[in-house]
């Protein structure tokens, strides 16, 4: 079953961490600028079809990387255990971590690592493509189980916003069992659920992922992935690009070696976190979703994909794309204070919108808005 594929891509990561199954597109010209983009998404063409064009980190974007990490190094580290624990006494040893990249990326590394260092289990690592709207790289999950058909595969993201992902991997379940007769445990393990979306989570506090701040620089030096006839075939996996003339700003292994670090200091936190959340109702309520809705409702915003809910997309908005506003719970939150400065910067109206599960929320400009 798909022996033939073992040719994929390589990014910055070492393949003891993570083996990426992606065509490698580098060649391609695939990018477009964010008003092509857009116009081209509203004309009918997937997002999945080209890519934004990758720049190199700004120093806003490195300063607020380096500050997050230092700040929530910690954080991250007990989230990591917590999570990974979870996973290991609702499913057992005998599993295959498969990330969704790119942002899943980072975390499933991360796991990988505590579990190897608590439990002495060499897990396999994977990371492949889902797409909103087309669903998991069916090749890519093919060619695990081949590899490991006595293993259970646990799929790994690095936090929820509005669970679009999470919902696309729970039809992408459904049909992978209709076409092929192979159950998938369509249950996401994330760092941060502050979507309500899973019951496998290391926290649903919505605070600063410091992955969250940088594009491939932070994941290995792969792009996000793409789902285009024109270079994907009907047997290829999906594809993503490798940057590699990015490699003098690449932070991807001293993200993971600075977490890493960390984790014998925080074992008795991991201890205290996990056993907190076990006496804690963990079952998704989708309360993010509710929160969507309300903004919807008030701001009169049609289309839901202007709305980036939680404090890493928000970062995002303010970093790479056209803000309208920006959402708070608090205007007094300590954890909010990059997100006040860098919306000060730029200009960015910033309101007080106390009914939702999330710390802030990002609103894009719609393209009209713009003319």
């Amino acid at each position: 079953m798909l022996q033939h594929k073992v040719q994929t891509l390589t990014g910055s990561y070492s393949s003891e961490d993570v083996v990426f199954l992606l065509k490698d597109l580098s060649e391609a010209s695939l990018e477009k600028s964010l008003d092509e983009r857009e116009l081209a998404i509203q004309s009918g063409v997937h997002y999945s079809e080209m890519l934004p064009v990758e720049y190199e980190p700004t120093e806003d974007y490195l300063k607020l990387f380096y500050e997050s990490l230092d700040t929530y190094k910690r954080k991250v580290a007990v989230a990591v255990g917590t999570v990974s624990e979870l996973l290991i006494e609702k499913r057992g040893k005998n599993i295959v971590l498969v990330s969704l990249a790119r942002a899943g990326t980072p975390i499933g590394i991360l796991m990988k690592r505590y579990i190897e260092l608590v439990y002495e289990i060499n897990a396999p690592h994977y990371s492949v493509s889902i797409i909103r709207g087309r669903g998991i790289d069916e090749n890519a999950i093919l060619y695990i189980v081949s590899q490991h058909p006595d293993k259970q595969i646990v799929f790994v993201d690095g936090w929820t916003g509005k669970g679009a992902i999470s919902k696309e991997l729970t039809q992408s379940a459904v049909l992978f069992k209709e076409k092929y007769g192979i159950i998938l445990d369509d249950e996401l393990a994330v760092l941060a659920d502050p979507g309500y979306c899973s019951s496998l989570f290391g926290t649903r506090e919505d605070f600063l992922i410091p992955s969250a701040c940088l594009n491939s620089t932070v994941s290995g030096l792969v792009s996000r992935t793409v789902l285009n006839s024109r270079w994907i075939n009907e047997t290829d996996f999906h594809g993503a690009k490798v940057y590699w003339e990015l490699r003098e700003k690449d932070v991807s292994n001293h993200h993971i070696d600075v977490i890493t670090a960390e984790f014998n200091a925080v074992a008795p936190f991991i201890v205290e976190a996990k056993a907190l959340l076990k006496e804690t109702d963990r079952t998704p309520t989708w309360k993010g979703l509710q929160t969507i809705s309300s903004i919807q409702e008030q701001y009169g915003v049609e289309d839901t994909n202007l709305i980036k809910p939680g404090v890493g997309e928000t970062t995002r908005v303010l970093l790479r794309r056209v803000p309208w506003k920006i959402l708070v719970q608090d205007l007094n939150d300590p954890r909010l204070k990059h997100i006040f400065q860098l919306a000060k910067e730029r200009n960015v109206p910033v309101e007080v919108f106390e009914q939702m599960s999330y710390t802030c929320c990002g609103l894009i400009k719609p393209l009209e808005k713009d003319k």
